[in-house]
């Protein structure tokens, strides 16, 4: 096993955005108002622990588990948020994550002649080619909030 070196231009252009992306999807499933001071805390929080334990000799997809398991404690402890919603908003945020970022990279790889080895080099490319599941999980969240916002009417 070896540690994954990651760049911070993509802790700063990557993994801050995903993972406050991924908060706010995870705030809304849980039904806990959007506080955006709370939520960007939690994901610059969160991705910087998901860079600092991707340094460490761990098999890859264990920092996901960690993260889950951080962001299901943050919805409860600073969302105040209801144990079952939390631990559910805190899966389902991930496997938002998971299927979009499955789609986009799907998709977008063979239009634009990307390769998994030109993306593990190339910070630049990596960047571009993941920003639209993050645009996918903010909207996904903001449609979602609107729903419930008229299920409440």
């Amino acid at each position: 096993m070896r540690s994954i070196s990651i760049p911070w231009i993509s802790l700063l252009l990557q993994g801050i955005p995903e993972l406050t992306a991924e908060v706010t999807l995870a705030f809304v499933i849980a039904r806990i108002p959007l506080k955006w001071n709370k939520i960007l805390l939690i994901g610059i929080v969160l991705a910087i622990i998901s860079y600092v334990v991707r340094l460490f000799p761990i098999p890859f997809g264990i920092h996901t588990l960690f993260l889950i398991i951080l962001l299901f404690i943050a919805l409860i402890w600073l969302g105040k948020g209801d144990f079952s919603l939390s631990l559910l908003a805190s899966l389902l945020s991930f496997l938002a994550l998971t299927i979009f970022e499955f789609v986009c990279l799907s998709l977008l790889m063979p239009v634009f002649g990307l390769t998994p080895e030109s993306l593990s080099t190339d910070s630049v490319k990596r960047i571009a080619i993941t920003e639209p599941q993050v645009l996918f999980l903010f909207i996904s969240a903001f449609l979602l909030n609107k729903f419930y916002k008229k299920e409440v009417e």
